[in-house]
Parts: C-alpha cells; structure tokens; sequence
C-alpha cells in the first residue's frame, strides 16, 4: 500500500537561520506523537553528553561505507573530515511507530531524496527567509558565529535560496518565514497534511 500524503516522510530544508528548529521544535511541542525525527549516522565521535542512538548513530568508518554500499541511506554527505547520512532503516523506524517522518537535511540531501532510485518520494518544504539581508541580521544577532562563519553561512543561504527557485528543485511548497506565526501555520498546514 502506498504512503498517504500525511504519511509520507517530509523533508524540510532551508537556509542556517530560516526558522526551521524553532518552527519543529512548536510541532513536535504540539503534535507529540505524530512526527519523528530519523536519527543519523556519523563517523563522528560523540560531543558532550550525545548517547548513541539517540542524536546520532556512532559507526566507523567501516559500518559507514559498508551502508553506502549496500545503498542503505536516503542520503549521505561529508563535512570536512566526517560523514553523516540517514537510512532507509532509520526512516521505517519511525514510520513503524505510526509516525511521519521528519527529515531537516541540507540541500545535497534534498537532491539525493528526490533522485534516490527506490525510496518512494517524500514531501519537500522549503523555509526561506524573507531576504538575504534579514538572515544576515539573525545571523549576526545570534552572536554565536565567528565572521568567517557568517560569510560561509550566507554564501550557502544564496545557493540554496536560487537552487529552491530553480524548475530542477523538488519543492512541494516554499514557506517564506517572514513572521514566525504566519510561517507556522503555513508549515503546519502542510506538514500536518491540510494543504496536501
């Protein structure tokens, strides 16, 4: 049987800034048992208090690869020295509970989502900012980043933001988060399956 619409996985992607964590956090806050986050794989070791299977799925290098090969993620990428991806197994995890899937994966992950050979296609949300220079002010006002890190963070926001334009993205729907209640409730809508 096919997913319906308000079960099919989501993705939801967009800019460092656009609002997406606090936008889920308010879902998850008001649909407690409807959604699920998968939980990813990463060669990385675990920061601080992360326990295995909870923020992220510790493997070697190895258990990595060996998954790539045997086409066992959705999606994968490399930052820097470190690997992340989200399996096929992770998403069924959640989807076992009776729960839709959340993916917030970066825009690589997107296209390898929507061209992914076998994996029934998800729902795409795009969160957008209302213009490069407001994401610049919540960048900066969030005083956490180095300059250099800003710089980086825009540059991606504007190949994202043209890339979500553009007749090749997947995008079911673009919420522009000009005003975080109006922006919710257009997400929510979709996401809960109003709009579908």
């Amino acid at each position: 049987m096919a997913p319906t619409a308000s079960n099919r996985p989501i993705v939801i992607s967009g800019p460092s800034g656009a609002g997406k964590s606090t936008i889920l956090k308010r879902l998850f806050e008001e649909y407690p048992d409807r959604f699920g986050f998968s939980v990813s794989h990463t060669t990385r070791g675990p920061r601080g208090e992360e326990k295995d299977g909870v923020e992220y799925h510790f493997v070697t290098r190895e258990q990595f690869d060996d998954l790539i090969a045997k086409k066992g993620f959705v999606e994968h990428a490399t930052f820097g020295s470190n690997s992340y991806g989200t399996s096929i197994a992770a998403i069924e995890d959640i989807e076992k509970k009776g729960r839709t899937c959340i993916l917030d994966i970066e825009m690589e992950g997107v296209k390898q989502v929507a061209n992914h050979p076998t994996f029934p296609r998800p729902r795409f949300l795009f969160l957008s900012p209302p213009s490069m220079d407001i994401l610049e002010q919540r960048l900066r006002g969030r005083a956490t980043d180095k300059e250099a890190d800003i710089l980086k963070r825009l540059n991606q926001a504007k190949v994202e933001m043209e890339f979500a334009k553009s007749p090749e993205a997947p995008h079911d729907k673009i919420v522009v988060n000009d005003d975080l209640e109006k922006a919710y409730q257009e997400a929510k809508a979709f996401i809960v399956g109003e709009d579908a």
